[in-house]
């Protein structure tokens, strides 16, 4: 649902039918209109003064605001107003270029995006995609988990005007397909991350890896090039030894939500953290094993929430944990400490995302519904070992008023970021907008300037951009959400 259908939509208002205007009889069959006004006002002065419908201005004047009041505050703003019950709420498709929902056996509260090689910058439609997701079975039935790899098929444009001159010939109708092959887990799946390398031969396709940070504190990797082989092969039967990890990591004591792989290191390096404040870094061998360092980076007093690779620096990633700071570890270091600390919230920091394009900006979403933005380079080195220092956001946003689930920087436009909240909603922002001076009070009913979209989601999780088709969208919660807007 867009910002303005957000705010122009009122419950219980029904839009009026078009229809003829009635015209005023003076005289129907014999009959005459009666002079409402004849034995009230003696002259026409009289009536000028009561006004129009026989009451005193000031008593006309005072219902008339009652009511532009009540009207107002009817106006229902996804996220912030409550639905009744009963109430449901309904896309405006004249907003989405694409919007389709697709369903699992079992919610899916991670996932990521696979490249494929249908080509970058895609605009036609049916669109296709390729993803990976975790399960969250209900407790009494833990074995039916899985990693489920998919293929999004048939994604087709809405309907539009037929002279409608963003038509394609190339586009067609068709009805959305979700194919899925799955690898059987006995644990749910907290957090998923895929990872491309290159084949050695140009003629294969490249390898693609997976990391999945399971509620049993392993980290399994699987390679799931087998599985997106078969939705394009035809015969192409996938075996039980292609759903056995390549290696099962258990050097982590309790479970964990954060993982993450090196977009620098081609062959696979992964970075992992749980809920006692460690974090391990693991790197592929040459003999095709893994590698996990001896020692953990430790200094979070909290649990690691998030954790991201810097996508400039080889050695460099960024750290989120419920103590409310983010701590940057170049992974070089001797002491084994962080190199900077900064506290960016009175909260736990649930999600972060490094820009991938303006590689000085990081963004942070925190439990109290807050996102910010910070600029790395005002960050400085705390004077004392663990101590933390508190610098300014370049932005922050209270819009939200329940947990920020995902923050992600879109992939080729360096101001817009995806959001997800506790409050079932995905918004899209645009940075480059700039405040005046009533917008800087705050703007309408509170809603920020840059705020471009609000999509409604149930249970919202997680969203990803996706890479090769402009403006796509992936959100996960009580279903995927596949989708794109006219405004990104």
């Amino acid at each position: 649902m867009s910002k303005r259908a957000a705010e122009e939509f009122e419950r219980g208002n029904a839009p009026l039918k078009g229809g003829k205007r009635v015209e005023k009889a003076d005289d129907v069959d014999g009959l005459e209109f009666e002079d409402e006004f004849e034995d009230e006002f003696e002259s026409e002065d009289e009536i000028l003064e009561a006004g129009v419908d026989g009451r005193p201005d000031a008593e006309r004047e005072a219902e008339e605001k009652a009511e532009a009041m009540e009207v107002d505050q009817q106006t229902f703003i996804v996220g912030r107003n409550k639905l009744e019950p009963g109430q449901t709420l309904s896309p405006d498709l004249s907003t989405y270029e694409m919007l389709h929902a697709l369903s699992t056996p079992w919610p899916c509260l991670s996932f990521d995006i696979i490249k494929d090689n249908l080509g970058d910058n895609r605009t036609s439609f049916p669109a296709t995609m390729y993803a990976v997701a975790g399960t969250q079975a209900d407790a009494k039935r833990e074995k039916e988990n899985q990693i489920m790899v998919m293929k999004f098929s048939g994604l087709s444009r809405n309907e539009r005007d037929q002279d409608s001159e963003s038509d394609s010939d190339e586009d067609e109708d068709s009805d959305p397909i979700l194919e899925s092959a799955s690898i059987p887990l006995n644990t749910t799946t907290n957090r998923i991350r895929a990872h491309q390398t290159p084949a050695s031969d140009s003629s294969r396709p490249p390898t693609t890896l997976t990391a999945t940070m399971t509620e049993a504190g392993q980290v399994l990797i699987h390679d799931v090039t087998p599985h997106l082989t078969s939705f394009d092969t035809p015969g192409f039967t996938i075996t039980p030894q292609h759903n056995k990890p390549l290696s099962t990591l258990r050097m982590h004591k309790a479970e964990g939500y954060a993982v993450d792989w090196s977009p620098l290191i081609p062959t696979g390096k992964l970075v992992t953290g749980d809920n006692t404040g460690s974090i391990y870094v693991t790197t592929r061998t040459q003999g095709e094993g893994w590698a996990t360092d001896s020692r953990a980076l430790t200094g979070h007093t909290g649990s690691v929430e998030e954790l991201q690779w810097s996508p400039s620096e080889r050695n460099v990633f960024a750290s989120a944990s419920s103590d409310g700071t983010i701590k940057v570890w170049d992974v070089r270091s001797k002491s084994r400490s962080a190199a900077m600390s900064v506290q960016v919230s009175e909260t736990d920091v649930n999600v972060m995302s490094w820009s991938p394009l303006t590689t000085h900006l990081l963004a942070s979403g925190a439990d109290d519904g807050v996102w910010a933005v910070w600029d790395l380079r005002n960050w400085k080195p705390a004077p004392t070992p663990g101590a933390s220092s508190k610098p300014t956001p370049v932005a922050s946003f209270g819009f939200h008023k329940e947990q920020i689930t995902s923050v992600e920087w879109h992939p080729t436009e360096d101001s817009i970021v995806a959001v997800a909240a506790g409050d079932d909603t995905l918004t899209l922002w645009d940075l480059a907008v700039e405040l005046d001076e009533e917008e800087a009070r705050g703007g309408e009913e509170g809603v920020p300037p840059q705020l471009l979209f609000v999509h409604y989601l149930e249970r919202v999780k997680e969203a990803h951009w996706h890479p090769q088709i402009p403006g796509a969208l992936i959100g996960t919660g009580e279903s995927f959400n596949v989708f794109k807007t006219i405004s990104v």
